[in-house]
């Protein structure tokens, strides 16, 4: 209802500006009267002046006569443009302004109502939030998932002999059910078809037999095989197993990056954002979950209301100054030698700013800028790798240890 006030009431302001032009409009009539009141000024102004030509003794009476004769000509015409400006001025109807506003209001209304959301109510971002808890809370489960997605038939015929084989391991693991191998070799073959459902049932098998010598790799399997069977669908299940697997292991990327994918399917743009922001920034673009990372992060940091670029995909090998490099220089002048080694660097250290890298190149910039005594930026760089590669232990060691041949920690 607050709606509809604020929107009425900006409508009538915005409206009343032009009713009242409108009242005021008089078209071609206006323009005339306007000119024909100039024109009753001027020739009044005009027998005035005759009048004091005549006194002064510039003209005759008889010419003072003639010019007050024509003067007094176009007054009236002019007199009578305006008394017909007037006149059309008072036959425009009250009306015709206040039908314009009731037309515009009227017809602004209905095409909201028709291509609007005239009921949809207000998201701060609190509400927002509670809804995002309350879809995760109560999205389908796996098994009703599954249940929605139709069959597809196989585009390529079946090996029957592996179908032979997959059916005798089958029927083996039946008698033997606490058999690791033959299940870890179960999963891998129904995964293999296409039969996911069936893999990750196995895999849970897996998990039974290992108990507490699960990994976190085997639970984010597990949950891999879950997602997979169920189109793309993080489901409850499938995320308690990302948290069993992010338990052991926090940084287990495949866990991390389905649960970034969890937290977009239900209405949390800015988590997904936290978590994959980071995975990318510490993967190599070989990584199996770069890909699809870097398809969807812009959309989901523009969700978010973040502003953010995706940095273009690198391939080319590692920049900076090797040991060969400077073994090279050996035979150059001191100052020809730095030239080339600090020219080396800063290009390097351009390309990381503007574009990022890897950690290897982190840690080889911040050796370099060391190996030149720039100390202070080496020490610069360092703390900001350590912002960017914070959330990925692994990524920071790799930099941690250019900081380390650098002197810059022990």
């Amino acid at each position: 209802m607050t709606f509809w006030i604020i929107a009425i009431a900006l409508a009538l302001l915005s409206l009343a500006p032009l009713a009242v032009a409108m009242r005021r409009a008089r078209g071609l009539s206006g323009t005339d009267e306007s000119r024909a009141d100039i024109e009753v000024k001027l020739y009044k102004d005009q027998l005035s002046e005759v009048d004091r030509d005549e006194a002064r003794g510039v003209l005759s009476a008889e010419d003072a006569k003639r010019t007050r004769l024509e003067i007094s000509r176009r007054l009236l015409e002019a007199d009578k443009a305006r008394a017909g400006g007037h006149a059309q001025r008072k036959r425009t109807p009250i009306w015709a302004a206040g039908a314009l506003v009731v037309v515009l209001l009227g017809g602004g209304v209905w095409l909201y109502s028709e291509l609007g959301l005239p009921m949809y109510q207000d998201l701060p971002l609190q509400r927002r939030i509670e809804l995002a808890a309350e879809n995760r809370a109560t999205r389908p489960t796996q098994a009703e998932m599954e249940a929605q997605i139709p069959a597809t038939p196989s585009l390529e015929a079946p090996d029957e002999r592996l179908n032979n084989l997959l059916l005798e391991l089958r029927k083996a693991l039946e008698t033997r059910p606490d058999d690791l191998q033959g299940h870890v070799l179960l999963v891998r073959n129904e995964a293999g078809l296409g039969n996911f459902k069936a893999a990750y049932e196995a895999q849970a098998d897996v998990l039974r037999i290992k108990g507490d010598a699960a990994t976190a790799s085997d639970y984010a399997e597990y949950a891999d095989l879950m997602i997979m069977a169920a189109n793309g669908y993080v489901s409850p299940e499938a995320e308690q197993a990302l948290t069993n697997a992010l338990r052991r292991d926090p940084n287990n990327a495949t866990s991390i990056y389905y649960s970034g994918l969890m937290f977009a399917q239900t209405g949390r743009p800015d988590m997904t954002f936290k978590l994959w922001q980071p995975l990318l920034a510490g993967s190599e673009p070989t990584d199996p979950w770069v890909p699809p990372i870097r398809a969807q992060i812009e959309m989901v940091a523009q969700a978010a209301g973040i502003r953010y670029t995706l940095p273009p995909l690198s391939t080319s090998p590692l920049a900076g100054p090797t040991a060969a490099d400077i073994e090279n220089a050996a035979d150059m002048t001191p100052e020809e030698r730095m030239e080339m080694i600090r020219g080396m660097v800063d290009g390097l250290s351009a390309r990381l700013a503007n574009e990022g890298g890897s950690p290897e190149e982190w840690s080889r910039l911040i050796s370099s800028l060391a190996m030149l005594g720039e100390t202070q930026r080496a020490k610069d760089i360092w703390n900001e790798a350590q912002v960017i590669f914070g959330p990925t232990p692994e990524a920071l060691a790799i930099v941690k240890d250019g900081a380390q041949r650098a002197g810059l920690i022990e």
